[in-house]
């Protein structure tokens, strides 16, 4: 799990990402915030049960979008948080579009027609 994180790093340094989503296991938090924290690297991370976290990391701007949702668990986030975080995840924007419409028509209960 730490190669993604090292990738994602890597990723983040040469400027191709500009806000990165890994799960790590618990056990490697401390690693985690330390290599962060070196790099000088704006991150969030929030518990997932007992054993996983997810570590956000990046762009200083990027991350504090992130504190604003006030959510730790990605499934509580609106249609409208979502489609931020995919779009600056990197996620291709169509992709995300009909995501965004997929995730509002369950969440105002009708379907909707496209």
């Amino acid at each position: 799990m730490m190669e993604v994180f090292y990738h994602n790093l890597y990723e983040y340094q040469k400027n191709l990402r500009e806000l990165c989503l890994c799960t790590l296991k618990q056990e490697n938090r401390q690693k985690t915030e330390n290599r962060l924290k070196k790099e000088k690297i704006a991150y969030l991370i929030h518990d997932i049960g007992l054993d996983k976290i997810n570590v956000f990391f990046g762009n200083k701007v990027c991350v504090d979008v992130i504190k604003t949702f006030n959510k730790a668990n990605l499934n509580e986030l609106t249609p409208e948080q979502d489609f931020i975080l995919g779009i600056m995840l990197g996620y291709g924007r169509a992709m995300q579009c009909q995501r965004y419409l997929k995730h509002l028509s369950f969440a105002c209960k009708s379907p909707l027609r496209i």
